[in-house]
């Protein structure tokens, strides 16, 4: 793999998925956990900004810094914890569609496990990219 690929595929993954944000809010809405303040739209939206830009940041060449601070490594850690600040949300609809037939419950439990694979996709591309930039410092 080419080093400017590290987090293409995170990154597309994050655009897409930030671009339904916006696209088909409504699905979304339904599993912002009430406790948060203001309304589910606002966080709907917000959580589709950050997936977007952190996608951006993934499709950075590797070489692209910013006051001293490598955009892709930065969206491959902010990814990670992106992922880690949306959890509740999935940990929230599981309990909420325990009511629902099999097939949706089943959905928003299998979730959970998944979100892990994310954790590590987003870390072991931060990894990767720095062990590439070692490389040629």
């Amino acid at each position: 793999m080419r080093k400017n690929q590290i987090g293409s595929g995170l990154g597309i993954f994050l655009i897409v998925t930030g671009s339904g944000h916006f696209l088909f809010p409504e699905p979304l809405d339904e599993i912002v956990p009430p406790v948060l303040p203001f309304d589910p739209r606002f966080w709907t939206y917000a959580s589709g900004v950050a997936e977007l830009l952190v996608g951006l940041l993934l499709l950075m060449p590797i070489r692209k810094y910013l006051f001293g601070i490598n955009l892709k490594l930065a969206g491959a850690r902010s990814a990670f914890v992106l992922f880690l600040i949306v959890y509740p949300a999935n940990i929230y609809m599981a309990i909420d569609w325990l009511d629902r037939p099999f097939s949706e419950a089943w959905v928003a439990w299998a979730r959970l496990p998944l979100q892990f694979g994310l954790f590590y996709w987003s870390l072991s591309i931060a990894k990767k990219i720095r062990t590439q930039i070692g490389k040629n410092a």
